[in-house]
């Protein structure tokens, strides 16, 4: 660990600069500016040089899509390869802030400087706002030092970027990091096809709850729009409709076609162990891997990672299952 001397903010948009517009609350560009002018009215301002570069587009974290995500990923890695920045701060809208979080974990795997998420619940400069707190809070931990890799700054808390999750809506500790269960093997080295250096391309990826009602027409449908991964939020330790043949062989098909199919648990606080139940066991022989107890955002990004640098189904499993940065164990 060690303090950061040149610090880049990179300003994606979010609440936390937002300005009220006839259509209601929208990303608005010059917050170099107000930064600088709320930081000269402090007498304990946070001392870390820093440079603000605005991504373009910026959005509404709502808005955020895959192409965005390797946007940020371009912008990290050129302003420690080329600009020289031995830390960067992302300044993220909350909506998808823990996404965004879980998938630069993934896509800047060995990256030698540490990139540290925040937002806020209310704008800078709103009455009983969290933004300043959030912002210098953050801007203190380069200060003291952190160490390599993704991590979320949020309401006094500093988070694992693979591991957080936002739990509320309106309340100013939105994320945590809850206590999901973890295993897996840690990786003996990242190989450079996964490295941070690699490109990435977009991915077909689609989410599933199963839920009671589930059919195999409605899998079925979805798998043939063409998806590379499917996420299954399972019940419990991974379980789901087991006596639903019809179902099973959607599953097996889509498989044996190459897609990468990954289970995790949709409790909170739950985790796949497909051997507990024979239900479990049912969905691994139909094609699953277990995500243990990786988070929807997590196993989302890990997907996003392994397949968008050119993996197939096989090799993608065999990663999918050892610990990378965290995310598993």
């Amino acid at each position: 660990m060690r303090a950061v001397k040149n610090l880049l903010v990179l300003y994606t948009g979010g609440t936390i600069g937002m300005l009220q517009t006839t259509e209601g609350l929208a990303p608005a560009g010059g917050f170099d500016a107000r930064m600088r002018e709320h930081f000269a009215q402090l007498s304990d301002a946070p001392q870390v040089h820093w440079t603000l570069q605005e991504l373009n587009p910026l959005l509404d974290s709502a808005n955020m899509q895959q192409h965005n995500w390797l946007a940020m990923r371009d912008a990290i890695v050129a302003a420690v390869e080329v600009g020289g920045h031995d830390g960067v701060l992302v300044l993220h809208g909350t909506d998808s802030l823990a996404y965004s979080a879980s998938a630069l974990a993934l896509l800047l795997l060995g990256l030698p400087v540490p990139v540290l998420l925040t937002g806020s619940m209310l704008p800078a400069g709103a009455p009983g706002s969290d933004a300043w707190d959030n912002l210098c809070g953050a801007l203190r931990q380069f200060e003291q030092g952190l160490e390599n890799g993704v991590q979320l700054y949020f309401h006094g808390q500093l988070l694992p970027g693979c591991r957080a999750s936002k739990l509320r809506s309106e309340a100013f500790d939105a994320f945590a990091a809850l206590p999901r269960h973890r295993e897996g093997e840690r990786a003996s080295e990242v190989p450079a096809a996964l490295g941070y250096r690699q490109q990435r391309q977009p991915v077909n990826l689609a989410v599933m709850p199963i839920f009671p009602g589930l059919q195999a027409e409605h899998l079925r449908a979805l798998i043939d729009t063409g998806v590379q991964g499917l996420l299954l939020e399972c019940y419990g330790s991974g379980t789901g409709p087991s006596d639903d043949q019809a179902l099973l062989d959607v599953l097996r098909a889509a498989r044996q076609r190459g897609v990468l199919l990954v289970a995790i648990s949709q409790c909170p606080e739950g985790s796949v162990v497909f051997d507990t139940y024979a239900a479990g066991n049912r969905l691994r022989a139909a094609g699953l891997v277990s995500g243990g107890g990786m988070t929807r955002e997590a196993a989302l990004g890990k997907m996003f990672a392994l397949l968008g640098a050119g993996l197939d189904a096989d090799a993608a499993e065999q990663w999918f299952a050892l610990d990378l940065c965290g995310e598993r164990a």
